[in-house]
């Protein structure tokens, strides 16, 4: 089974309803525009972030045109000094590859180890849009279902005004 098989079989046996468009691999919130995916709903922005001493990780999601400042950041996440994760980090807590980044990817924290942290301005949107584990497709559904995929995980919630 594929990862994003994983996800939609997960996503079916919690009952969420979603959508999803197929397109080629992007890596970056300009590429998912260039595509005109950002017109069908609000394509989150998934930062994957280390505290200083690499004890404490923080899955962030934002809106996509979001600037994430991370000294303020750390602030409300009463965190030391948050920089990005490497693609070991990346690969070892969510299982996955740079440019995979997604809320969804808590499916691969068996630990539930990572923090998920969501800016409020993510509560405007109707529709929100993240990848499923994979970077060729985006899956539409709800804030509240993401929220409902990353509870049933146990992994912490955490809310950040940006």
């Amino acid at each position: 089974m594929t990862e994003r098989e994983k996800v939609f079989a997960r996503l079916e046996e919690l009952g969420v309803s979603y959508e999803v468009t197929e397109h080629p691999a992007v890596f970056t919130i300009g590429e998912m525009d260039a595509l005109g995916l950002t017109a069908k709903g609000e394509v989150c922005k998934n930062l994957f972030l280390r505290d200083a001493k690499g004890r404490r990780h923080f899955l962030v999601v934002v809106p996509g045109e979001a600037r994430a400042d991370l000294r303020a950041l750390a602030e409300q996440l009463e965190s030391s000094k948050l920089s990005f994760a490497s693609a070991e980090r990346l690969e070892k807590h969510l299982g996955l590859k740079q440019g995979e980044v997604t809320p969804l990817g808590v499916l691969n924290d068996a630990d539930a180890a990572v923090e998920v942290v969501f800016d409020r301005g993510l509560e405007r949107f109707p529709r929100l849009g993240v990848h499923p584990n994979d970077n060729t497709a985006t899956v539409w559904l709800s804030l509240a279902d993401i929220l409902r995929v990353v509870e049933e995980n146990g992994n912490e919630i955490r809310w950040v005004t940006l």
